[in-house]
């Protein structure tokens, strides 16, 4: 007897899934762009704005290969990501928790750990600050009850992200193109070379730097899970047939289907949707996540190096940008010096409110299909939602600087994740999915390197960080 394409799914912890066919892929390109602009968009904020730049102000463009490596190793785990969940409708995680019924559970764990500290939301506050003056930690709980009331009171969760990250991209990218014209000096471009002909590790600046850029070039951590959450509500592939996150207040929740998720038979018809769809999807990816953050990071890593290099007694926190937004007055003009620390300041909101949607995403995500499955999702994510607003405005009002337990697991945390879940999407996807669409040879050796990368980088910050963490604890 032939077994059937949903036989091959795990049913200890979790239901079954019920066999539908692949919908059809849309004939243009256009209508499935977003989930990786959303990606690019979120991310475009630790990597991008702080770390690299601040490594070129450091010791110059040779760490830019870093960068490269991080962004490709990425494609190819988001890719994998987005396989599982085009193929079945369910997330990732739904599918690590079908082996064990808690690993979604460890995995939301370890983004709310990455997370904790609301340092995105206080870092726009203290460029707004440069600005316009006032408090910043005023100005952050102003923006993080901001972010709670729109990511909960848009109908649609993912529309609303969507559009932010649209529009933060976008003047992202114009003002590069500025930048480009006006503020990066010859000297930047002639050195720029260096960056491929004679590239370096710079182990001065410490490992969890090192790990802290490689990780964040692009997304990081739990950002590249979520990316099955945000191509299931744009309706990617079998994801069609699964409801979208809504506002419990705004929005109106479409019925929930009888099974955790679906599949489709291998037939003709349905792998030439899953070839087109396969295809479209990984367009989607390197046209917008792999591009726009492998442009971004290196432009602002030369506008960092003709402003600042060689300046003495940078910090790597936001405040590092302040010293660059002078600069940039002194350069090119006091309207360029403005420009970038409002750029800086919306960039770095806009990651904020991505930052609470996916750790809330993830966490609501693995609360309905792993315990509570009578309840319903945009409830629970409302209720997550708020409680990360609420926990990120009682830390600041508490007058907490960020403690060096969260810098450490911030650093380790996102390397951590990536060491796992590269082994677990190597083992969900040669083992659950239909053997024709199984990631083919070299993706397979993608994520035996992603595993050797993130799991060497880890344990060398956790090494090197383990005294002053010991010290911290005493």
């Amino acid at each position: 007897m032939t077994q059937s394409a949903a036989d091959r799914f795990p049913t200890k912890h979790l239901p079954g899934v019920a066999v539908r066919d692949l919908p059809p892929p849309p004939r243009s390109a256009w209508s499935i762009i977003g989930p990786g602009v959303i990606a690019a968009g979120v991310g475009l904020a630790s990597g991008e704005f702080i770390l690299f730049p601040y490594i070129a102000s450091q010791v110059g463009l040779v760490f830019l290969w870093a960068a490269a490596i991080g962004i490709v190793t990425q494609w190819f785990l988001n890719m994998e990501i987005e396989r599982y969940t085009l193929a079945t409708g369910e997330t990732a995680l739904t599918g690590f928790s079908r082996f064990w019924r808690h690993w979604g559970l460890v995995f939301a764990v370890m983004v709310y750990f990455a997370n904790l500290w609301p340092g995105w939301a206080s870092s726009s506050a203290t460029m707004l600050t440069y600005l316009f003056g006032g408090d910043a930690t005023w100005i952050a709980i102003g923006l993080l009850l901001l972010i709670g009331a729109t990511l909960t009171l848009a109908p649609v969760v993912y529309t609303a992200l969507e559009r932010v990250e649209f529009v933060k991209v976008g003047l992202v990218l114009l003002f590069i193109v500025v930048a480009v014209v006006f503020a990066i000096s010859a000297r930047a471009w002639g050195d720029l070379p260096t960056a491929v002909t004679a590239p370096e590790f710079p182990t001065e600046l410490g490992f969890a730097l090192m790990l802290s850029a490689l990780v964040f070039a692009g997304a990081g951590g739990g950002q590249n899970l979520v990316q099955s959450n945000w191509i299931r509500d744009k309706g990617y592939g079998m994801g069609a047939y699964v409801p979208r996150l809504v506002s419990p207040v705004t929005g109106r929740e479409e019925a929930a289907p009888d099974s955790r998720g679906f599949v489709f038979e291998p037939t003709e018809e349905n792998l030439a949707r899953w070839r087109r769809w396969w295809r479209l999807a990984n367009r989607e990816q390197a046209v917008t996540f792999v591009l726009i953050t492998f442009v971004t990071i290196v432009l602002t890593s030369l506008l960092a190096y003709s402003t600042v290099y060689g300046v003495p007694g940078l910090a790597n926190s936001v405040s590092f940008l302040q010293v660059e937004g002078e600069r940039l007055k002194e350069i090119v003009g006091p309207w360029f010096g403005t420009l970038f620390w409002v750029i800086g300041a919306l960039s770095l909101f806009a990651a904020a409110m991505g930052i609470v949607d996916y750790t809330s995403r993830l966490a609501a995500d693995v609360v309905k299909t792993s315990y509570l499955p009578r309840l319903s999702e945009s409830r629970i994510y409302f209720v997550l939602v708020w409680g990360l607003v609420g926990l990120g405005c009682a830390i600041l009002l508490a007058g907490f600087d960020q403690p060096l337990i969260l810098l450490v697991i911030s650093a380790c945390v996102g390397g951590l994740m990536m060491f796992f879940y590269s082994i677990l999407l190597l083992v969900l996807n040669r083992r659950v999915l239909p053997v024709q669409i199984r990631p083919r040879a070299y993706r397979v050796v993608a994520l035996v390197w992603s595993v050797l990368l993130f799991g060497v980088f880890s344990a060398l910050t956790v090494w090197q960080q383990g005294d002053r963490l010991l010290d911290w604890l005493r």
